[in-house]
């Protein structure tokens, strides 16, 4: 059983985009997304640099166009006939595109929203987040919330994302949980998947009420509890409120292995999902979408593991 997962906010490099807009016809479509969301999609991801990119604004909207621009290049859904789709956080948006629940330009659209959205509600209080390096899961939980902080990102592999304000973050690095090696600022600019984004969930349901989701037609699992929705209602339901709540990617891959995944492909800029499936799903084959070159390998690993 195949899963296609779209990665979230941090996978974009400089210039990524860049090979994948030399595929017949990729450019056009860039372009006509370009436009509709009125962020120059072609120049952020073949011109722009770090700083550039880092922006919640731009970096969301610039991870959906290239997660679906890359699965595309595979063929149709059915022709990749994954037995479930995911995505982490902002690759949720990405995995709703994939499942039919959102056409393309209505995904664009709505991840622009979010990520205009998000970077608004960051700018009202000085948050961020750090990766905890080693420790038990459980006990870094506990010791974060006793801090006041969130676990954001619970991604399995013993990872975790600690998110919450300056100060927090700093006790954090002074008083790190029993076994955690070191704790490592991210470049984030603000404490997602917090209370901190309620702003954000508020906007973003308001973007959401302007669409029409149709059902998944594949396996949708959801970030929020690693469960499978049946409805595009509830998916978008929860898209809109995942932006305020911790990332199960833990759950997500406790459920693909429930299903019986025997590979996992993740979409354009791949890398940081197959990191974590090669650490808690052994014996599962995995490919990251980097660039083009990769895709007669990912076709032969959907040829023996599509449904």
């Amino acid at each position: 059983m195949l899963v296609l997962v779209a990665p979230g906010q941090g996978a974009q490099t400089p210039g990524f985009l860049t090979p994948w807009l030399e595929l017949p016809g990729a450019a056009d479509r860039v372009a006509a997304w370009s436009d509709a969301i009125g962020l120059d999609l072609a120049h952020y991801g073949t011109q722009a640099d770090a700083d550039a990119i880092r922006d919640t604004s731009v970096a969301q909207p610039l991870l959906v166009a290239a997660g679906i621009l890359s699965a595309s290049a595979l063929g149709a859904i059915a022709d990749i006939a994954p037995g479930a789709v995911a995505g982490h956080s902002v690759g949720e948006i990405t995995a709703a595109s994939f499942a039919g629940v959102l056409e393309d330009t209505a995904a664009l659209t709505l991840v622009r929203k979010r990520g205009l959205a998000m970077a608004d509600a960051a700018a009202i209080t000085e948050t961020g987040m750090s990766a905890l390096l080693g420790g038990d899961p459980e006990v870094s939980v506990a010791h974060l919330e006793k801090l006041g902080l969130t676990p954001a990102n619970v991604n399995g592999a013993g990872q975790i994302v600690a998110a919450g304000t300056l100060e927090q973050l700093a006790a954090l690095n002074e008083d790190k949980p029993e076994g955690v090696r070191k704790v490592v600022p991210l470049k984030v600019a603000g404490a997602f998947h917090t209370h901190h984004m309620a702003p954000a969930v508020d906007a973003l349901a308001k973007a959401a009420a302007d669409l029409t989701p149709a059902d998944p037609t594949v396996t949708y699992v959801s970030n929020k509890d690693g469960r499978a929705v049946a409805t595009g209602a509830e998916v978008l339901e929860r898209l809109v409120g995942q932006v305020a709540n911790p990332v199960r990617w833990d759950l997500c891959m406790e459920t693909f292995k429930e299903l019986g995944a025997t590979a996992l492909i993740e979409v354009s800029p791949g890398g940081t999902l197959v990191g974590l499936a090669k650490r808690a799903l052994p014996g599962v084959k995995t490919l990251a979408l980097k660039t083009p070159d990769d895709l007669d390998a990912a076709r032969e690993l959907i040829a023996e593991h599509g449904a």
